[in-house]
């Protein structure tokens, strides 16, 4: 993937890891549309030199006039990352933690989908571009504390697979970001110490993202484990030691 010249779409991009990547795809010269809902931080990156466009995966409306305000002024757009996602620890055995779930599910696959339905059309009319599906070390080895969560990241994997089988022959390829624990504020660094430093993930993936062909799926090296703790007999193990979280939650004992 030449990284120095495309036309990017990012949803979901006004801080973290997709704030992180719009500015280095920015920096490697490609031109970089910041999609997200706070229009305050909108403003902030609009002064920055990005362009910007309001959007909430979780409601069509908003998807179709994001993507008609972007098309009218980057008509060449040719890549898509669909980064917009949400985590929230639930606790199962109450029945209340269904609301979260409902959320989870809404923003991080059925945003995901709307996102890509959205411009699909127009990247199969071009007979080339890429289409960035985000999902997570969780989505491979679950963290029981967040269920919900990893399920939806499961669900966008199986997704991504099924989108590169049926776009095959129109020019349109599918990567998987797959992150690991990254540290996206000091704050994080300090709550997981063994969280992957922001910077250090951007380059790898930026490296990563220029092989050719673009890989399948990109796995920087700390999210390995997680991918392929099933076929490396790790698994078990583990989900037992992410399980541990669970005395974070009210009632549960350490």
């Amino acid at each position: 993937m030449d990284i120095t010249n495309r036309t990017v779409f990012i949803a979901g991009a006004t801080s973290g890891i997709g704030l992180e990547l719009a500015r280095r795809f920015a920096a490697a010269g490609s031109a970089v549309i910041i999609g997200g809902r706070r229009t305050d931080l909108l403003d902030e990156l609009a002064a920055e030199g990005f362009a910007t466009v309001p959007i909430d995966v979780t409601d069509q409306n908003s998807v179709d006039r994001a993507r008609d305000t972007i098309l009218q002024s980057h008509p060449d757009l040719d890549t898509i990352v669909t980064m917009s996602g949400i985590g929230i620890p639930e606790d199962l055995r109450d029945p209340a933690h269904f609301s979260a779930t409902e959320k989870t599910i809404d923003t991080n696959v059925l945003g995901t989908i709307r996102v890509i339905d959205a411009f699909t059309p127009h990247l199969i009319g071009r007979g080339a571009g890429t289409i960035i599906t985000v999902t997570s070390g969780i989505g491979f080895l679950p963290f029981p504390l967040m269920a919900t969560y990893g399920a939806s990241k499961a669900a966008v994997h199986a997704y991504s697979e099924a989108l590169r089988a049926q776009l095959d022959g129109t020019g349109v390829e599918v990567a998987e970001l797959v992150p690991p624990a990254v540290a996206t504020t000091p704050e994080q660094a300090k709550l997981n110490p063994r969280a992957l430093d922001l910077g250090e993930f951007a380059t790898e993936v930026m490296d990563l993202l220029k092989a050719d062909p673009t890989p399948r799926e990109i796995l920087v090296k700390e999210v390995l484990m997680h991918r392929w703790a099933e076929r490396d007999g790790t698994y078990d193990e583990l989900v037992a030691q992410r399980s541990q979280a669970l005395a974070m939650l009210p009632g549960r004992q350490a």
